[in-house]
């Protein structure tokens, strides 16, 4: 008798796993500071760091002004006992990086919000002296 509830347990708690960290996998904040009701503009980069994903690069927009945001995967955190990103808000039409931020060992990085919201802009987010990726173009 025991020997089956222990079985249906065993069942239920790996059906389960896959919801539970899937959750804890993929939760992270994507409202800039300050600013609670952002959204996302444009799609997601991929900064590729030594065929392993380092990070994900977004646009949003929000309180006025556009941001640009990096978050660094786990995948790469658990592998890595450091790292440095920087992340900003391009204008391609002048090649102009505004709110440009740069941390060290951070799993997430905003740019400062900056006044772009009248121009053509787009994420960019990089590794200093390393691979770097932009998202799409908004206007």
């Amino acid at each position: 008798m025991k020997a089956g509830r222990f079985a249906k347990g065993a069942i239920i708690a790996l059906l389960c796993a896959p919801a539970v960290a899937g959750i804890s996998g993929t939760a992270h904040a994507e409202s800039a500071p300050g600013c609670s009701g952002t959204t996302q503009i444009g799609s997601t980069a991929y900064i590729t760091s030594g065929g392993t994903t380092f990070a994900s690069v977004k646009q949003f927009k929000g309180c006025g002004k556009n941001w640009a945001y990096l978050y660094v995967w786990e995948g790469y955190r658990s592998t890595h006992s450091t790292w440095d990103a920087c992340v900003a808000v391009g204008t391609p039409g002048n090649s102009t990086l505004n709110g440009t931020q740069c941390r060290t060992h951070t799993t997430e990085i905003w740019s400062l919000g900056t006044n772009t919201l009248s121009v053509c802009t787009q994420a960019i987010g990089w590794i200093p002296d390393g691979a770097s990726a932009k998202t799409s173009e908004r206007c």
